[in-house]
């Protein structure tokens, strides 16, 4: 069966116990044995100094009431004083057991003898008992206290080691979010990298798509110009031509007028005179038309006229072709080194 532990509160008061008996059972033998041993001592002490026969049971007894405090004393502390404090003690207890009886011995009491070592050998048994069980005591609350200091280290282990794995948990946990921030953080990043590229592509677009359109609205605008610039060069030779038709008109016309004026004159004169009129002799209207070169050797008229500084009214009369279309051809000779 097993046997439930004691406390070490209850050891100790265990403890206080074996004290208070063993002390009440060494004043108790001490006062029977000063009762006992002092007519014993009165009777061999010399006349008149009977009131000395208590010391010596007393100076005894005080070598037992040493012994057992020291021994008490010594088996608490869990140590050993050697083989002279046992010599002491049961000394002291050998001297106490024979001046207690001494007095039944000598008359041959043998019941006075018996019940005079009762105190005596009781109170050494009680010392000897004492002892003994102080030292298992003082074992017994040295193995609590061990496994009391065992238990609080392995407590104090144990609580270290929840601590660490808690701590462990905690950096775990704190690392752990940081990684998460971090990861969050980094796409964050990557997001607005991302946003940042499109923006700057949107905008390397936007003007790529501004410059074209720019470069096309110059293209445009520089094709309406030259379309401009044709078109009012085409009518300004237009005009020019109908000038020109209109000077040719107006040039033969005159010179119809001038002929028939003359031809009038002429037969005026034939007419005073009595002469016969003469056949007139017909003229070209316009001889623009036959002297007129086809448009290769027109221009090569035109070229080796610029070359030679002739005039534009020069280089018309002796293609047949007309000033303004004479004066086209020049500026775009003029604009060929420009165009190269």
């Amino acid at each position: 069966m097993k046997v439930a532990a004691m406390t070490p509160k209850q050891i100790q008061g265990a403890e206080r116990t074996l004290s208070l008996g063993t002390w009440t059972i060494t004043f108790g033998a001490i006062l029977f044995s000063v009762l006992t041993v002092t007519p014993l001592v009165q009777r061999v002490t010399p006349g008149g100094w009977g009131w000395t026969a208590p010391i010596l049971p007393l100076v005894v007894d005080s070598a037992v009431v040493i012994v057992i405090r020291l021994d008490s004393t010594v088996a608490r502390l869990g140590g050993d004083a050697g083989r002279w404090p046992a010599i002491l003690r049961w000394l002291t207890g050998l001297m106490t057991v024979a001046l207690n009886i001494g007095d039944s011995a000598l008359k041959g009491d043998l019941v006075g003898v018996g019940v005079h070592m009762v105190a005596p050998v009781l109170l050494i048994a009680t010392g000897e008992a004492g002892l003994a069980y102080r030292r298992a005591i003082t074992r017994r609350l040295d193995e609590i206290a061990r496994a009391q200091t065992e238990q609080a280290e392995r407590e104090r282990a144990e609580r270290k080691a929840r601590e660490q794995a808690a701590r462990d948990e905690r950096e775990r946990e704190r690392e752990a979010r940081e990684r998460a921030e971090r990861e969050k953080r980094e796409h964050a990043e990557r997001l607005e990298a991302q946003r940042a590229e499109r923006e700057a592509n949107e905008r390397r677009e936007q003007r790529e798509h501004e410059e074209r359109l720019r470069r096309e609205e110059a293209d445009r605008q520089e094709r309406a110009r030259h379309e401009q610039r044709q078109y009012e060069l085409q009518r300004e030779e237009r005009e020019r031509a109908d000038r020109e038709r209109r000077e040719q008109q107006e040039r033969a016309e005159r010179e119809q007028r001038e002929r028939q004026a003359r031809e009038r004159a002429e037969a005026a004169a034939r007419e005073r005179a009595g002469r016969p009129k003469p056949t007139p002799t017909p003229r070209a209207v316009n001889t623009t038309a036959v002297d007129k070169m086809n448009e290769a050797d027109a221009l090569t008229a035109v070229r080796e006229g610029h070359a030679a500084g002739d005039s534009v009214r020069t280089i018309a009369d002796r293609t047949g072709w007309s000033v303004g279309w004479v004066s086209a051809r020049l500026q775009d000779i003029r604009d060929e080194p420009l165009a190269a």
